[in-house]
């Protein structure tokens, strides 16, 4: 008698190209015997998975059982959970329990059924309602957003077994012209989750997902250059610096970063003399440009500087971000970094979330000007706002120009920084204002 286990499905080799058929009829496996036309489907790829070929009035059909759970992609299948699978099949079709004996996959190409339900659409609101909701991810409405604003209007309508690489590759493509690389790898991640969540979640038994590694549109170099952090990133950094008391002056800097957009030791060496009521100066002498960049403060920006300004700011103590009240500036950024992580994944620790990926205080900088974007802000004035030179500008600088659109961009951003902070109470209020409509 032919056999099977775990080991030997392990060992079937891996075909150069295609897939291979390894047929194992009649196999007993803890006291379970597969039927006649009970294989493995091994691809060049190396992902295993279990068919049963039978016929039904003489006409053949292969039918996919599901993965074997020990693939590198994974999968939901023992071997012993397939065999008892298609044993259950085998004997509904030989007593009539199935009416149809083609697979619903074979079924739905055939008959040219394209139901709602068997969408991609259908399959992201299947994972938003019983994942996403339902497990109170705090990221969820995010997540959700870009679901509705980037994937469904370019692959919603096409049928999860129609499905094809080319159409992942087509979406990232267009999502990277219009909104960015980094953009393009993030909605490539909530895809290919919601599509491994769906398959090995047992939803269908016959839906493969397609996303395959090698799709993202950043090389590692470049993701590594472009670390944004998620909403969740951010509400977990902001509550651990709420918690820091040392050094005192570390949870207003660290957030500075943020609302004006500037570089580690842009900040830090603030100064008194450079601020002029809500307006913030870097001297060309210290910024990268060679020229002076100008901000203007949000309120949330300017409410943190003037609480760690020195009341009394002498000749040579006069450094905003301090921890010699204002003599020298604030240079412990490695310390401090490394008990802000440690705080920060303590806080993620007890909701039983990973540890924070590896990032840095620049990437404040880049986040905040990711937000801009999505708080609507212009192209060409966040880039103002950043501090960089625009092309085919007049050759006389004028460093006060823009500032009022600047002003409102930097507002914006801290809006919405705040609504990323507080979304119970965004929820809140537009439930107050449907409400009064």
């Amino acid at each position: 008698m032919q056999t099977i286990s775990e080991k030997i499905v392990e060992k079937l080799p891996t075909p150069a190209k295609g897939n291979r058929l390894h047929y194992f009829s009649g196999a007993a496996l803890q006291g379970k015997k597969a039927p006649s036309g009970f294989a493995v489907r091994v691809t060049a790829a190396g992902t295993k998975s279990f068919v049963w070929f039978h016929r039904v009035d003489g006409k053949g059909y292969l039918e996919t059982l599901g993965r074997w759970d020990a693939n590198a992609q994974g999968g939901t299948l023992t071997v012993r959970d397939a065999i008892v699978r298609a044993d259950k099949l085998a004997k509904d079709i030989k007593n009539g329990r199935r009416e149809d004996p083609r697979p619903e996959r074979t079924r739905r190409r055939q008959d040219g059924d394209k139901a709602t339900e068997g969408t991609v659409a259908s399959l992201l609101d299947v994972y938003i309602a019983r994942y996403l909701k339902a497990g109170n991810l705090r990221s969820a409405d995010m997540i959700e957003a870009q679901l509705e604003r980037l994937v469904k209007p370019k692959i919603g309508k096409i049928g999860i077994y129609d499905l094809k690489r080319s159409h992942i590759s087509r979406m990232l493509d267009e999502i990277a012209d219009e909104n960015g690389k980094r953009m393009a790898d993030l909605v490539l991640a909530y895809v290919r989750k919601a599509f491994n969540w769906y398959e090995i979640n047992g939803h269908d038994d016959d839906f493969t997902s397609p996303v395959v590694r090698g799709m993202a549109r950043l090389k590692p170099s470049e993701q590594e250059r472009e670390r944004i952090l998620s909403d969740d990133e951010i509400r977990d950094v902001w509550a651990a610096l709420d918690a820091t008391t040392e050094p005192a002056c570390f949870p207003a800097y660290a957030k500075t970063l943020l609302l004006t957009l500037t570089r580690r030791n842009e900040a830090a060496d603030m100064a008194t003399t450079e601020l002029d009521g809500d307006v913030w100066t870097i001297p060309a002498a210290r910024y990268k440009t060679k020229r002076d960049h100008v901000i203007p403060l949000s309120a949330a920006a300017a409410e943190l500087i003037r609480a760690q300004a020195p009341s009394k700011p002498g000749k040579n103590a006069h450094f905003v971000f301090s921890t010699t009240d204002g003599a020298k500036a604030f240079a412990g950024f490695s310390k401090a970094k490394r008990e802000l992580d440690e705080a920060v994944n303590a806080i993620r620790a007890l909701d039983g979330r990973e540890a924070i990926d590896g990032w840095t205080l620049h990437d404040l900088r880049r986040t905040g000007r990711t937000l801009m974007a999505r708080a609507g802000v212009r192209d060409e004035i966040a880039e103002r706002c950043l501090g960089h030179v625009i092309k085919g500008v007049e050759g006389v600088y004028n460093r006060y120009a823009y500032l009022d659109e600047k002003r409102a961009a930097f507002e914006a951003l801290a809006a919405l920084v705040s609504r990323i902070l507080n979304p119970t109470a965004n929820v809140e209020e537009l439930a107050s204002r449907r409400g009064q409509a």
